[in-house]
């Protein structure tokens, strides 16, 4: 088997998927909505923010929620845009916000994190979306430059942020677990 066939499978086995685990309400709201936009070159992106008249932020960055598909792929939305829509009601390797400085036609993610509640993606998904943004052809900083951990509480079920490493049920205190656990 040739080497790099071998390494495209390896790559696949260890990717892990992650389900929409946010409130159902939103879920079926969303359902039959069109999946936000796959950014193939860093050429879609302009376009992108000129077509659906984002505007940047007091620090002049474009902000956006995004997803990356069970296909390795890039997805953006507005901001205010929920990741299970963004994603087309599927699986994803990734979710959460970026912050692209655009300047004329170049294109750069500034920021970028995993905050999406809706799929609670581990820290762990960012060669995810360091693959999907090198594929663009898009700079980015190397790593989440905000690392969000998720939680289920076991007790009540509540989704859980865990801030300065305490695993504590925001809303029963029952202890959280170390590991991810949605």
């Amino acid at each position: 088997m040739e080497m790099t066939t071998r390494l495209r499978k390896y790559r696949e086995a260890m990717r892990k998927f992650y389900r929409y685990v946010g409130p159902a309400e939103i879920g079926s709201r969303v359902a039959g909505h069109p999946a936000g936009q796959e950014i193939a070159s860093m050429g879609d992106l302009v376009p992108w923010v000129r077509d659906t008249s984002q505007q940047p932020d007091r620090s002049g960055l474009i902000a956006a929620t995004f997803v990356i598909d069970a296909d390795g792929r890039l997805r953006i939305a507005d901001r205010r845009s929920e990741h299970i829509a963004c994603a087309g009601g599927g699986l994803v390797l990734s979710a959460g916000e970026m912050f692209f400085r655009i300047e004329g036609e170049l294109v750069e993610v500034v920021e970028v994190s995993n905050q999406s509640t809706g799929f609670c993606p581990e820290p762990e998904s960012w060669p995810a979306v360091a693959a999907a943004l090198e594929q663009v052809g898009v700079p980015h900083p190397g790593r989440f430059t905000t690392e969000i951990v998720f939680r289920r509480c076991p007790q009540c079920g509540e989704r859980n942020i865990v801030k300065d490493k305490w695993f504590v049920c925001g809303v029963c205190g029952s202890e959280l677990p170390k590991e991810w656990n949605f």
